[in-house]
């Protein structure tokens, strides 16, 4: 049976799919972007088949699975045979073990050429962490919240320069307001895997832009070795006028419901303190969403204060701007930069 190795995977996806034939709860954890999955096993029929082996006989796992497999050996035939591709369809299980082999055998006698990776999705991660842990070298966009991170991140996309959106690939915006709007959140295992993805095709020779963030960003969390070559990198510190991002967050988040917004104050009213998460809730109930930005905001830029005076030797740009104007900041952060 035909293995490439993890990482020769990326070239041989030009062209080719990838199957994962792990069970659907194993997929939904994690899996490689675009992979498609024809699960070998059910959940319920792989929890069988594990405790077989563990409890009575290797043998007695196989009959099982066996017993499972075999109706299902033509529908596995009839699904891979409606895939389009250019010299054979590559196959994963967990550890490049029988369940891979196992289907790519039986796909190559019913004619449909096909290969395993060796060692399986575990393998595809652990070359997918050594990639991430290169030296790269990235710098920090950090400001106040409020103060357009994110528009400029994706202007610095627009002039050519290679970025990566952490708050987009955790469907979050990092705050306890940072979900609303946004879809589930994917697993931290899946985000990893996400984030290979945005930077496969890097090259490391250039900077990479990345949005200041803590290292949790809702539920899921950045990688701990990424984390910290982020977090000590070079800082490019932006401020705008204080009020300018109040109404900038007044427009975000204000379309959402009071309750919404409600809920999302309860979780931080310990760190706000009783009487201003009051104020702030008093504010809400009559509409006047600045008065709740102020406030809340209070809380935030004291936090962001602390934080980046912790580092505040990385700053290697700073600058104050009369209002925000994503092209004209990104024109004189590239321009101070590249001198």
């Amino acid at each position: 049976m035909k293995s490439i190795e993890p990482n020769e995977l990326l070239a041989h996806l030009e062209g080719n799919p990838l199957i994962d034939v792990r069970t659907p709860a194993e997929f939904a954890d994690g899996h490689i972007p675009g992979a498609i999955n024809i699960p070998l096993f059910s959940n319920e029929e792989r929890a069988e088949v594990g405790t077989l082996y563990k409890q009575v006989s290797r043998q007695d796992a196989m009959l099982r699975a066996l017993d499972f497999v075999g109706p299902k050996m033509s529908g596995f035939v009839k699904l891979a045979s409606e895939l389009s591709y250019n010299n054979h369809i590559i196959v994963h299980c967990w550890r490049g073990g029988m369940r891979s082999s196992s289907f790519a055998w039986l796909l190559n006698t019913a004619g449909i050429p096909a290969v395993t990776v060796k060692d399986g999705y575990k393998g595809i991660r652990r070359y997918n962490a050594s990639f991430l842990n290169q030296n790269w070298k990235y710098k920090v966009l950090t400001a106040c919240t409020g103060s357009g991170k994110t528009e400029l991140l994706w202007g610095l996309r627009e002039s050519g320069e290679q970025i990566v959106d952490l708050e987009e690939l955790a469907n979050h915006k990092g705050s306890v307001f940072g979900g609303l709007g946004h879809i589930a959140q994917p697993t931290t295992e899946q985000f990893e895997n996400n984030l290979f993805w945005t930077m496969k095709d890097f090259d490391i020779n250039k900077t990479v832009w990345l949005e200041d963030e803590s290292k949790c960003i809702g539920h899921v969390f950045i990688p701990q070795e990424f984390y910290s070559k982020m977090h000590f990198s070079p800082l490019v510190k932006v401020e705008i006028p204080f009020e300018e991002r109040v109404a900038r967050l007044v427009n975000e988040y204000a379309q959402f419901s009071n309750e919404e917004l409600a809920f999302a104050i309860s979780k931080i009213t310990k760190r706000l303190g009783g009487d201003n998460a009051k104020y702030a809730i008093t504010a809400l109930e009559k509409g006047d969403y600045a008065e709740v930005t102020r406030i809340l905001l209070w809380y935030y830029d004291k936090a962001y204060t602390r934080s980046i005076e912790e580092r505040r030797k990385l700053i290697e740009y700073e600058k104050e701007f009369p209002s925000f104007n994503s092209n004209a900041i990104i024109r004189d952060i590239l321009s101070a930069i590249n001198r």
